[in-house]
């Protein structure tokens, strides 16, 4: 696809969202499988199926509902993508962060994305949240691969702080003060759709990641090519010693991260109460 194709199918997404808006708010909560409750608790002014919208993909994930939605949690105006796109649903990486492109064109400032992961460090405990520091990209694409895009990004974008720090700090603070306790590590994205093996989880432990999931990365490349301040929090869903290597069950995942999800959801309500309205750095009237 060209330059002046992917443009023009960023631009027509964006006009289809905007004129249905009066405003555009500049955060974004792209919601896994730890804060899917969180939709249901949003003070919704706009939803729009996936499909309704030029160009989006559509999710294959059955615990992934396709929705872009805005309104009030907590306080604060936000967007919210309930569901997301993986590389292993046989997209691309360009294709799994079209969506987040289109929110940058909209004037998003401030990401927060979730995920729920399988844990690496044996000092974590199914259902705890991990504070992403870091990660490692394996998967076998980047989502800036072919042309640059001058206007929406660098050629060689700098990701030596691809996580905020101011805001991985506010986020220590609050788990403080809402007496949640809080992990920190290294995240690994692989390709999935099959889950590791002793040896590879070995590997990955070698290569100093804590834990390990097939989404999220593709997303903060994109986020800091925009310019964008990211924030991402990690459901702990199980751990697995490669030395004591158990079966790992989908169906355990999903629930152990739901069950996560309810602390998680007061954590993210916590954070966004007391985010700085300055760090959002402005909204973007809509032509709605």
């Amino acid at each position: 696809m060209t330059i002046t194709n992917i443009k023009q199918r960023i631009e027509e997404a964006t006009n289809f969202i905007e004129k249905q808006v009066p405003f555009c708010p500049a955060l974004l909560l792209i919601l896994g499988t730890g804060l899917s409750g969180v939709a249901e608790r949003i003070q919704k002014e706009l939803e729009i199926p996936y499909e309704e919208i030029p160009h989006f993909p559509t999710s294959t994930v059955p615990s992934h509902r396709g929705r872009l939605l805005m309104g009030r949690f907590a306080g604060r105006y936000i967007w919210a993508f309930q569901g997301r796109f993986h590389y292993y649903e046989g997209y691309s990486a360009q294709e799994v962060t079209f969506p987040l492109r289109v929110m940058t064109r909209l004037g998003v400032k401030t990401l927060i994305i979730s995920n729920a992961s399988g844990g690496l460090n044996l000092s974590f405990s199914p259902g705890d949240i991990m504070l992403i520091r870091d990660h490692i990209n394996l998967i076998p694409d980047n989502p800036l691969r072919g042309p640059n895009i001058d206007e929406w990004g660098p050629r060689f974008p700098d990701l030596s702080e691809a996580y905020s720090l101011r805001l991985r700090e506010l986020m220590k603070e609050v788990a403080r003060e809402e007496g949640i306790e809080l992990r920190e590590g290294v995240y690994v994205a692989v390709a999935g759709p099959s889950l590791e093996t002793p040896a590879e989880t070995r590997m990955l432990r070698l290569l100093g990641a804590d834990a390990v999931g097939m989404s999220t990365t593709p997303e903060v490349i994109v986020a800091n090519h925009a310019g964008l301040e990211v924030l991402g929090l990690s459901v702990i869903a199980n751990v697995n010693d490669p030395d004591n290597f158990q079966p790992i069950l989908l169906e355990d995942v999903i629930s152990s991260a739901e069950a996560a999800g309810i602390k998680l959801e007061r954590l993210v309500a916590a954070f966004l109460k007391r985010l700085p309205e300055e760090w959002l750095k402005g909204e973007r009237r809509g032509r709605g």
